[in-house]
């Protein structure tokens, strides 16, 4: 299902629901069984696994890619340029990778070029900077380690 009030130039699975006020751009890669919320933009070099539920108000930038049985919360914000500038030349795309099964709580912050690791969950309002082990749980400004999952 598409929403009639979404923007969606993708080729998107029929079982895949994209929701009111949402832009998809055409080169994006969704895949089957994904529930996306409404006010999402996703770019072009984007690749969405199976059954992902990306919540309200995310943007998915060029160069994420979110494996199979992700939830990414209301309100994540990711970044793809550690040092963006204006109208910057020597800008450089980083890409950020979260393995499948792991979730990132409503109003984390993402930095560019981590991979979050299979079945990892990072706590709401958490600032990801760095690498997250698999089945870890992270919390806090900056993320650190709570427990294993």
């Amino acid at each position: 299902m598409i929403h009639p009030l979404s923007d969606c130039q993708a080729s998107v699975p029929a079982s895949t629901n994209v929701w009111q006020f949402c832009v998809i751009l055409p080169d994006a890669q969704i895949g089957e069984y994904c529930n996306i919320c409404s006010h999402c933009f996703i770019e072009n070099d984007v690749i969405i696994g199976n059954h992902v539920t990306v919540k309200g108000g995310v943007q998915l930038w060029d160069g994420i890619t979110l494996e199979d049985d992700v939830c990414i919360g209301a309100n994540v914000t990711f970044t793809n340029d550690r040092y963006p500038r204006a109208k910057n030349a020597e800008w450089k795309l980083e890409k950020t990778i979260v393995k499948k099964g792991a979730s990132i709580g409503a109003g984390s912050a993402v930095l560019c070029g981590v991979t979050i690791g299979e079945n990892a969950m990072i706590g709401i309002g958490s600032v990801v900077t760095k690498d997250v082990p698999a089945g870890e749980v992270w919390f806090g400004n900056p993320a650190k380690f709570v427990r294993k999952v």
